[in-house]
Formats: C-alpha cells, sequence, structure tokens
C-alpha cells in the first residue's frame, strides 16, 4: 500500500511540475523572428566564413540585424540572394565578381635549399625547416596544399609545378585558401581580368633571377611600355592596377622573364557581375 501512494504521489508531482514548466516556458518564452530560419535556408550552409561571419547562422543573424548586405555571403547563388533580399524587402545591389589568385608560378621552377623536403604535408610545419621553408625564394608557394584543405568548394589544387593554382568558375573568393597560406602569396582580384602576373618576389634582381627561373626582377621594362599606366615596380616587383588595365598585352611581349601572361589571349573580357 505504502509503494501505491508513492507512486501516486510521483505521479501528481510530475505531473504539477510539468504543468509549472509548460507555463513558464510560454511566460517566458523569447521570440524570435521567423525570417532567420528563411534567410538561413537561403544560404548555402558550408560554413566556410567567407562573409566574415562564424558561420551561416551568424551571417543570417547580421543580415536579420542589418549589420550585413543581403548578398554577404560569397558562395551563394543570385537566385538564393534575390530570395533574400525580398524577405528582408530590399534591392539586391550588384556586386563584382571577385576570385583568389595566387602571386606564385615558381614551384619545380625555384631554387630549393635541399633536396627533398621531409615532413608534415603542410605550409605551416614547412616554414618551420630552415627558418622559412624549404625554398630558396622566400616568397614562394610552397606547394604543400595547406589552401587546398583549408577550400570547401574544391577550387584550388597544386599544379604540375607544385604550386598552388585556383579554379576560377569554382571559387567563391572565401579567401579562406588565404588565411591559412603562411607565405600570404594569395589575394582577391577581379574575376573578368585577362593580365596576370604571377609573382610576389620582392628581391631585387639579381637575387630574383638566382631564386626563381620565372621570378620578376623588377627590370620596370613593363612599367615603361604599358600605354595605361597600369603596371608598376612597388618594391622590385610589378603590380596591375586592374582599374587602369586595358588587356592590350604589351606588358605581356615585353616582359623578359616570361612571367606576365594573357589567361584568355582574347582581350578584355565582359565585366562579370554577381548579385
Amino acid at each position: 500500500m505504502n509503494i501505491l501512494y508513492a507512486v501516486l504521489i510521483l505521479t501528481v508531482l510530475g505531473g504539477v511540475f510539468g504543468l509549472v514548466l509548460s507555463i513558464a516556458s510560454k511566460v517566458f518564452e523569447v521570440k524570435s523572428d521567423p525570417r532567420l530560419a528563411e534567410i538561413l535556408d537561403s544560404l548555402p550552409g558550408a560554413n566556410c566564413g567567407g562573409c566574415g561571419y562564424a558561420g551561416c547562422a551568424g551571417c543570417a543573424a547580421a543580415i536579420l540585424e542589418g549589420k550585413a548586405p543581403v548578398n554577404a555571403c560569397p558562395s551563394n547563388t543570385g537566385e538564393k540572394t534575390a530570395r533574400i533580399a525580398a524577405i528582408m524587402g530590399v534591392e539586391v545591389k550588384p556586386v563584382e565578381r571577385r576570385v583568389a589568385f595566387v602571386r606564385c608560378a615558381g614551384g619545380d621552377r625555384a631554387g630549393h635549399k635541399f633536396d627533398k623536403y621531409v615532413g608534415l604535408t603542410d605550409c605551416v610545419a614547412a616554414m618551420k625547416v630552415a627558418g622559412d621553408g624549404p625554398l630558396d625564394c622566400a616568397f614562394g608557394c610552397l606547394g604543400l596544399g595547406s589552401c587546398v584543405k583549408a577550400c570547401k568548394f574544391d577550387a584550388i589544387h597544386i599544379n604540375s609545378h607544385g604550386v598552388a593554382e585556383v579554379d576560377r568558375e569554382k571559387c567563391v573568393c572565401c579567401m579562406q585558401c588565404a588565411a591559412v597560406c603562411p607565405k600570404k602569396v594569395i589575394v582577391s582580384m577581379p574575376y573578368n581580368v585577362d593580365i596576370v602576373l604571377p609573382c610576389a618576389n620582392k628581391e631585387k634582381g639579381v637575387q630574383a633571377k638566382a631564386h626563381c627561373a620565372i621570378s620578376c626582377i623588377g627590370c620596370k621594362l613593363c612599367e615603361r611600355n604599358c600605354p595605361s599606366g597600369a603596371i608598376t615596380v612597388s618594391k622590385n616587383v610589378a603590380v596591375i592596377d586592374y582599374d587602369k588595365c586595358t588587356s592590350c598585352g604589351i606588358c605581356v611581349e615585353k616582359c623578359p622573364r616570361k612571367l606576365i601572361v594573357n589567361i584568355h589571349d582574347t582581350g578584355k573580357v565582359a565585366p562579370v557581375v554577381v548579385a
């Protein structure tokens, strides 16, 4: 009989406590904006961090609060971005598409301090070897794939020369590859460019030439011959101003190192904008 009373009391107490908790959940309920779930559902869910926030949930919250634009996600499609704009009741402002670019073409064309690097297949780890890595060039891509591991879009790989290379069609410019690169040779550039200069070596000409067979030597032939003043030599390495570049190709012809290339060879392509 005592056991029956105990069970009955516990049942009653459980019901009372359940009712109290149910009422409390309604009284203290934090109202959430239903638009948050809709915005989050319109994001890709890659959590790449390219928007500058801690994953897609952080990006969605920032958009809802007006702290980020509706096209904050660089990897989102135009259709989904338009959907977010409709949810927020605003107009999408087009932006120029950008992609990551590796400022190095050395790899097996660069000198090495020793025959073979033996260690972790990681660029940061390799940087601890011989001070700044196994290459003679202190500015070159190490080609060990830290950027490849960081990319969630399969947009960067190590090419046949042992250098990281970006697949421009897959790249969404989240720049996670740049974030993990210890050499800081990965930069953002407009998608629609023709002329590229893959070198970041700031050494003087003689040293740069000795350390890599394809490095920029700061000779200024490109600078002197560019009719639009779009290419200049700064800190011993040529830099292209894409706001001025007309893709005339004169710098390509004049470069004695054959470093500057036209990746399309068809003239200036039409600017590409994404929502």
